[in-house]
């Protein structure tokens, strides 16, 4: 059996968060120069020790409430986050549909922005080059592609940088609700790429909150709750063609199998 196109092994992440305990304004104020003792430190464990393997050309769906790790497992699996413990090990170029747009800049135009994004997962500009007249095309932004970022709506950005993303041909796509792109005639173009790009072999990883949405592009599933693994499952398709050897490992810790 070849080796997964994506490892995450025994992965955990905590965050520190600070708080001040109530004080007057001029305390506060003094605060700012120097240190105070009744600052509190809180551990919040995001994450706890996650584990799976996804095969490629195979999709994975995540579920679970707001909260529950799915986004911060995501950005762990993107390097955007460091685990605290645990590692993650991914075969191939990645392409996070995560935070679009992030590492744009207002100051250059939509074209120069293309080139700037698609250099961040690795590509050299003859390479974009080739696929510079679809990415525009799909994003729909003809018009604008020569105007400075800065004039682009929330929405026109995040519709370019979905567009770079999947126009580089990755191998495999972390996306997180990607139905929060653009209105519902552009979201329904966004999942008939998505799908055209997992007919042709990319693997998938899917954050979403509609089992409908995995239901349709994934083949397995995993839902997250308070940072863990608390259920999983291979997910049948009634139009599918016969299913081929599971090539997902799951992995609860020792304290949530059997729940």
């Amino acid at each position: 059996m070849s080796a997964p196109a994506l490892s995450v092994s025994h992965v955990s992440k905590e965050f520190t968060l600070y708080h001040n305990r109530a004080m007057a304004l001029k305390t506060r104020f003094l605060g700012l120069f120097h240190a105070d003792k009744r600052q509190q430190r809180e551990r919040f464990q995001a994450l706890t020790d996650v584990s799976f393997d996804v095969g490629q050309g195979q999709s994975l769906g995540l579920l679970g409430h707001n909260g529950s790790g799915k986004s911060t497992l995501l950005q762990v699996i993107a390097n955007i986050l460091t685990p605290t413990s645990g590692h993650v090990i991914a075969r191939g170029r990645v392409a996070p549909l995560i935070q679009l747009g992030v590492g744009f800049n207002p100051e250059l135009t939509g074209y120069e922005n293309v080139f700037l994004n698609a250099s961040l997962y690795g590509f050299r500009n003859r390479e974009v080059r080739k696929r510079l007249e679809a990415i525009v095309e799909f994003a729909e932004l003809s018009r604008f592609i020569d105007s400075p970022l800065k004039h682009y709506s929330s929405g026109m950005q995040m519709r370019l940088g979905f567009a770079v993303a999947v126009h580089l041909e990755p191998d495999i796509v972390l996306a997180d609700e990607i139905l929060s792109v653009g209105d519902q005639a552009f979201q329904e173009k966004c999942l008939a790429k998505i799908a055209e790009l997992r007919r042709n072999g990319m693997t998938l990883l899917l954050v979403s909150h509609s089992p409908d949405q995995v239901n349709k592009f994934c083949d397995y599933y995993i839902r997250l709750d308070k940072g863990r693994v608390i259920e999983e499952g291979r997910i049948t398709h009634k139009d599918a063609r016969p299913a081929a050897t599971p090539n997902v490992r799951l992995v609860h810790p020792p304290e949530t199998r059997g729940k």
